[in-house]
């Protein structure tokens, strides 16, 4: 357990690392998509429900991307994750991610 909440703040603090960048590079929409892929394979891992994973995932790209369009395509991918029934971080950055 205790590495699962130290996973999930590693996951935090990258995310507001990236949060601070003034406009979206492609290389953040591409870092971001990485981290919701991990944060989707923990939370999948630890059996959250899709709406709980779906609802804390989506709050750290809102904090992370800037862009409305990068947004939009963001939380598009994490919907495909969540439903998706691959529940391995490096499968999902590879389906979605590249």
């Amino acid at each position: 357990m205790k590495k699962t909440l130290l996973a999930l703040t590693c996951i935090c603090v990258v995310a507001v690392a990236y949060a601070h960048n003034v406009s979206d590079s492609s290389e953040l929409v591409t870092q971001q998509c990485k981290i919701s892929a991990e944060a989707v394979a923990t939370l999948k891992g630890l059996r959250y429900g899709n709406t709980a994973i779906r609802k804390d995932v989506a709050s750290l790209i809102n904090q992370s991307l800037k862009t409305p369009e990068n947004r939009e395509l963001a939380n598009k991918t994490l919907n495909q994750m969540v439903d998706d029934k691959i529940s391995d971080m490096r499968s999902l950055e590879g389906k979605y991610c590249s």
